[in-house]
């Protein structure tokens, strides 16, 4: 029996060897855009970081110019690595370019259901439909009250525990989407509703690696093994769904019993439900279940990353938090903390976001597209299905538009009189229909934390040697929590910053 499995598993390689030698060999394959050289069937998968990828594909650039085409154990990969080329096909050619890739372990792992592994269609777009409701301009503006309180009491739990900043941010970022949400407040640190979420969310991002996605794809009967097949996260498989149908029902049954006893508020499943009034019916309850739970896993990681990537530049860059502090103590003042009708009088602050967002994305390699057709752009063939892989990186990277692309620059944001200029990085939240549909909340929870962080406390160097800076690395990138120290400002004790935050209540 063992003999017979190793057979079948070396005649199914080589029939994929042989395979892609003949398609390698095909006329079209001349067409392709410009990238190295593959080995058949691998690819180019030893010509590529595994932990960061976009640095790679970034310097392929050099070589092959903006669209640049890899492959890797049979998959077509073409990378965009420009703005100006990734919107004349995502956003310019949307209709053929909105679909998603395959994703192997995206069943496996339970996640069949999350917006962005949707295949384009009409569950896709029923999605967008739930998400627009909630995330349609006047909605987004109601929700600004509950994002600034839940900044204040930020604030708070970092005057009482500065050195657990990386924790305060996560709570911050989930108790907003929680609240727009799912009208739930956040109880306290080991909620169960939080931590069914969270534990979702780690294990995902741990276990769901591209490469075990590449690997799933060239040889899905791996996905088949017994579970005690080392190796390949089988059994992790098993645990993620059960962990997925946690943090699918326990917020909506939340929202379920509060409509029952008369008590639900205004939060995208209460709305969601009213809208579509059957909640009998099994299909609409699953979607709007999967599009809340999207939103979380969607959300949190990146605003709370974020902040630590703010936190890190403020750090390294005394000068730049300075003139930040001293824009926003000209117009608030000392007696309260900010509040979004200081937004438009605040521009310097505004290019520092946009800075952070720049400097180290949180998402360096955007979600990938696939093209539902054959198309031809510049005289290159894209065969219908390939990956689309937007370079985030090496858009935020670009030496021509944004010199000295390492250094933290605000004013790279900036007109000659000070004011924003008309560069506001939209690239960030991807592109085309795929494109966040959460963004402007998230950019108006980053714009209430970092202002009252600022407007707060100076963060510094922690006293001794420089601390070494590790980074996550896989579907996001962003810095592990490092020594620093959050210096309060306007309040020097606690009484002060609650008198502070109860006169900024709106």
């Amino acid at each position: 029996m063992m003999s017979l499995s190793i057979q079948g598993v070396a005649l199914a390689i080589g029939l994929l060897t042989f395979f892609a030698i003949v398609r390698w060999m095909s006329p079209y394959k001349r067409r392709l855009p410009p990238g190295p050289t593959p080995i058949p069937f691998l690819g180019n998968v030893f010509g590529i970081k595994a932990d960061a990828p976009w640095v790679s594909y970034t310097k392929m650039r050099e070589t092959y110019g903006d669209i640049v085409y890899t492959s890797a154990l049979g998959m077509d990969i073409v990378v965009l690595n420009s703005e100006e080329v990734a919107n004349e096909l995502l956003e310019g050619r949307s209709r053929i370019y909105s679909d998603r890739p395959y994703i192997s372990t995206r069943d496996l792992f339970g996640w069949e259901w999350a917006t962005p592994f949707l295949r384009y269609g009409e569950r896709f777009k029923t999605h967008r439909r739930l998400f627009h409701q909630v995330f349609r301009p006047e909605a987004v503006l109601s929700y600004r009250p509950k994002q600034l309180q839940k900044a204040f009491e930020m604030l708070s739990r970092l005057f009482h525990d500065p050195t657990g900043y990386a924790g305060h941010f996560e709570s911050f970022s989930a108790s907003v989407v929680m609240s727009v949400v799912y009208d739930y407040d956040i109880a306290s640190h080991d909620d169960v509703i939080i931590n069914a979420a969270k534990r979702t969310m780690d294990l995902f991002l741990r276990v769901a690696t591209p490469q075990k996605t590449a690997l799933f794809a060239a040889f899905p009967f791996l996905m088949k093994l017994p579970s005690w097949v080392p190796g390949l996260g089988l059994k992790d498989a098993i645990l993620s769904k059960r962990y997925v149908k946690d943090m699918l029902d326990m917020p909506y049954d939340y929202v379920i019993r509060n409509r029952a006893d008369g008590d639900a508020r205004a939060c995208m499943v209460s709305d969601a439900l009213e809208c579509y009034q059957d909640t009998d019916n099994r299909d609409v309850v699953t979607e709007i279940k999967a599009s809340a739970a999207t939103v979380y896993g969607g959300a949190v990681e990146t605003t709370s990353s974020s902040l630590i990537v703010f936190t890190l530049a403020m750090m390294n860059n005394p000068e730049v938090q300075e003139r930040a502090q001293s824009e926003i103590d000209n117009i608030v003042g000392f007696d309260r903390l900010p509040n979004f009708d200081d937004l438009p009088a605040l521009p310097y602050v505004g290019a520092l976001i946009r800075e952070v967002k720049r400097w180290r994305p949180i998402t360096p390699l955007a979600g990938p597209h696939s093209n539902m057709e054959d198309d031809f752009y510049r005289g290159y063939f894209i065969p219908k299905g390939a990956t689309i892989v937007p370079n985030t990186w090496a858009m935020a990277h670009n030496p021509k538009k944004y010199p000295e692309p390492e250094s933290f620059c605000p004013d790279r944001f900036l007109n000659r009189d000070g004011s924003l200029n008309d560069d506001a990085i939209p690239w960030i939240f991807g592109f085309g229909r795929r494109r966040c549909p959460g963004r402007e909340i998230a950019d108006a929870s980053l714009w209430c934390a970092i202002t009252c962080i600022l407007a707060t406390f100076t963060i510094k160097k922690p006293a001794g040697p420089a601390p070494e800076i590790k980074w996550v690395s896989g579907l996001t990138s962003y810095p592990l929590p490092f020594p620093c120290r959050f210096v309060p400002r306007k309040a020097q004790d606690v009484q002060g910053l609650t008198r502070l935050i109860q006169s900024s209540l709106p």
